[in-house]
């Protein structure tokens, strides 16, 4: 049995999910933070992204999905088993960044001296002003770190996406103290332990097949013979396209996995070369 910790919150949707496509069907009740998952040798349980490496530390969880950082926040000795690039608003990494109002006179790092910033990454925070050489008053904040400029802090660093909520409080960003992604990480004694470690290493191969699949689609279709060098001159196959013989000699079947950013300009030229029958799938699952 494997004890695993899924992050609650802004990630808990994605990540249910993206557990989905990898197989693992979960369901969780409207106050229930103990789901449901449609695999025996898992139990599963929602924790705040913040708790998730200390309790995987100590043995309370065997592995947990958690941010690369809040695993250097809590200076947790874990195994870092996958890097899972997706966030609440897409396939992306984010950043921790340093914001302040948009009239504040503190227009780089160096200004920030004796300043007092707020931010729930405060022990990544002071590593990184320390490495700046700025002194500055660093503190926790419990919620709405938005709000608190220019009235209670000079400025906060304050994890975002896209920056929209840092313009819509009228913040501006001076500097990026880190980047960060979910990682799926291991408790060093359960990744010690065969039948865990295999574990482990089977759901990180099916979710990290799951992202993959992601982006990508199939595409099926039939073509003459004397078009196939031409066709698959245009596509863009993971390794080769899968070519396939019909029971007209003059025709094959070409089948492929290819990004779905360029499907809609690669249809209508397959379409022009020759190609018939033209299938687009969506995928669950790509394992390299």
């Amino acid at each position: 049995m494997i004890k695993l910790g899924l992050p609650a919150g802004s990630l808990q949707e994605s990540t249910i999910k993206m557990f989905k496509k990898a197989g693992f069907n979960i369901s969780l009740g409207s106050r229930s933070y103990v789901p449901h998952i449609n695999d025996p040798e898992i139990k599963v349980r929602f924790i705040r992204a913040q708790e998730i490496p200390m309790y995987v530390e100590v043995g309370k969880l065997d592995a947990g999905l958690t941010g690369k950082d809040w695993v250097l926040e809590s200076d947790v000795d874990v195994v870092e088993v996958v890097k899972l690039l997706y966030a609440k608003s897409g396939l992306t990494q984010v950043k921790w960044v340093v914001a302040v109002p948009n009239d504040s006179k503190i227009n780089s790092i160096k200004d920030l001296n004796g300043k007092r910033i707020a931010t729930e990454l405060v022990s990544v925070t002071k590593k990184f002003l320390k490495k700046n050489n700025i002194k500055a008053n660093v503190e926790f904040s419990w919620g709405a770190t938005e709000a608190k400029p220019p009235d209670l802090v000079d400025a906060i660093v304050e994890l975002t996406e896209t920056g929209s909520s840092l313009r819509a409080n009228n913040l501006r960003i001076i500097a990026s103290v880190m980047e960060s992604y979910t990682v799926l990480i291991a408790n060093k004694e359960s990744f010690k332990d065969k039948e865990k470690k295999n574990k482990i290493e089977n759901i990180a191969l099916l979710l990290k097949g799951a992202l993959e699949a992601e982006t990508k689609v199939g595409l099926k279709m039939n073509l003459p013979k004397d078009k196939l060098k031409s066709i698959t001159s245009i596509l863009p196959a993971l390794k080769e396209p899968t070519i396939s013989s019909l029971v007209d000699p003059k025709w094959v079947a070409i089948e492929v996995i290819i990004d779905e950013s360029i499907v809609r300009e690669i249809i209508p030229k397959l379409k022009r070369l020759g190609a018939s029958g033209i299938i687009e799938y969506p995928l669950n699952k790509v394992v390299y």
